[in-house]
């Protein structure tokens, strides 16, 4: 990793919320809220956004882990901000906090831990997957 990533970095994007977010299973949609998938997917994608100005043209970022705690719904349409910041680096792992706010209210938070690894290790993976 190029240096400069420390504890407080932070990234955030902003989503408006869609049917394609909905809670669906198989293809039928359970409810026409804001899923627990599409929120970790998006507190993912917030976290990764932290580490991808630090990385090398060889490194990549893997999830690790994931915990997130959905704690309020969210409507067709309403604007969301996902907000994540780093809490932690040990090693080649980037933990961050993560908070989905819908206006000022929390609906939901959590913690990403990501691995920085080399993408030849990363191809390795794909290659043996795909052999297996």
């Amino acid at each position: 990793m190029k240096p400069g990533l420390t504890e407080g970095a932070a990234a955030s994007i902003q989503i408006t919320v869609g049917q394609e977010m909905f809670a669906q299973f198989g293809g039928e949609v359970v409810h026409r809220l804001f899923s627990t998938a599409s929120m970790v997917y998006y507190m993912e994608w917030a976290s990764r956004k932290v580490i991808l100005p630090f990385l090398e043209e060889s490194e990549e970022g893997m999830g690790k882990a994931v915990s997130v705690r959905h704690l309020a719904p969210a409507a067709e349409g309403s604007l969301l901000n996902i907000a994540a910041e780093v809490i932690g680096l040990e090693d080649n792992l980037i933990h961050t906090s993560v908070k989905a706010f819908h206006g000022n209210a929390v609906i939901g938070e959590g913690e990403v831990t990501q691995a920085i690894l080399p993408r030849t290790k990363i191809n390795r993976f794909t290659e043996k997957i795909r052999l297996d």
